[in-house]
């Protein structure tokens, strides 16, 4: 199966998608052109659709925006600064921004990265404020041997200064919960009690967490449990399918039309956002199943 690393993603190193030849399918059945194109007006409006944009690198992002937006998505996740107003241009807006200094590897789980990280991120997140961008991305880092109740406490001293910054400048900061597992070995931030734990020591509106279910199916299961319990906490979410990271069909083990109720029926006015790797020779065809199957 393709296999993709993220960070190098982010970092605008192309790679190709799309070429393992399943054919469009949803819930087994071929995907005709009439049902996609009358797609968007079809759409119930009760989960706002997002994307990300590491998933299809191998499209120019003008007309990734362009052809998202003809399927009723709202924003793309995941843009640098200089990407920003490419998708505004097409009546999008990006709904978490990042940039090539954030690492999911170093982050402020170690104090020796809090000055430069803090510095970036004030940065970052002034940008992202003047352009009417309301969530940027961080990450706790990988453990390196730092215990989880020191990790804990590194991450809040770090990340309190930006908090009240972004505060002041109507920015959410959110940290993505990842699995240790498989695809982020040492990770710190790998379990939803543990970022939960996080949130409730900076004890702000403007830090939460991302609650990718692809990375916490894989760590904890109980996804729609979770949810329940810990709604007030998540302000973004992410998808894939489990295993591998594709289409969240039939083909893999989570029941995605469920677990969207669950995030609509607890009050959800955020973004959901596709975060799976096209296996379809047409990766817009597989984009657009995915949201059919979120649109509850």
């Amino acid at each position: 199966m393709l296999k993709v690393n993220r960070r190098k993603a982010i970092k605008n190193l192309s790679f190709g998608i799309g070429a393992l030849g399943f054919g469009g399918t949803i819930m087994g059945h071929s995907v005709s052109e009439k049902v996609l194109g009358s797609f968007q007006s079809a759409l119930k409006g009760n989960i706002n659709h997002s994307v990300c944009r590491w998933c299809y690198q191998n499209i120019p992002l003008e007309r990734f925006a362009e052809k998202s937006k003809d399927m009723g998505i709202k924003a793309i996740d995941l843009l640098k600064p200089e990407e920003w107003r490419i998708v505004m241009k097409q009546g999008l807006s990006c709904s978490l921004a990042t940039d090539t200094f954030a690492s999911i590897t170093n982050g402020f789980n170690d104090p020796k990265n809090h000055s430069e990280l803090q510095r970036k991120y004030q940065n970052l997140i002034s940008q992202a404020s003047h352009s009417g961008i309301q969530q940027v991305i961080v990450f706790s880092g990988n453990r390196k041997g730092i215990s989880n109740e020191i990790g804990l406490e590194n991450c809040a001293k770090g990340l309190n200064p930006l908090v009240k910054y972004a505060e002041k400048n109507n920015v959410t900061l959110i940290m993505e919960l990842l699995n240790s597992k498989v695809d982020h070995k040492d990770y710190q931030c790998d379990h939803t009690p543990w970022g939960v734990s996080l949130v409730d020591k900076i004890g702000s509106t403007s830090f939460k967490l991302l609650y990718d279910i692809y990375h916490m199916q894989i760590m904890e299961g109980d996804i729609i449990a979770t949810i329940n319990k810990y709604h007030e906490y998540i302000a973004h979410y992410h998808t894939g399918g489990v295993p591998g990271r594709h289409e969240i069909n039939h083909t893999q083990e989570l029941n995605y039309p469920a677990i969207m109720k669950a995030i609509f029926t607890n009050g959800f006015t955020g973004y959901v956002a596709q975060e799976f790797i096209p296996t379809y020779k047409d990766s817009l065809e597989a984009l657009k199943e995915g949201i059919m199957i979120c649109d509850v």
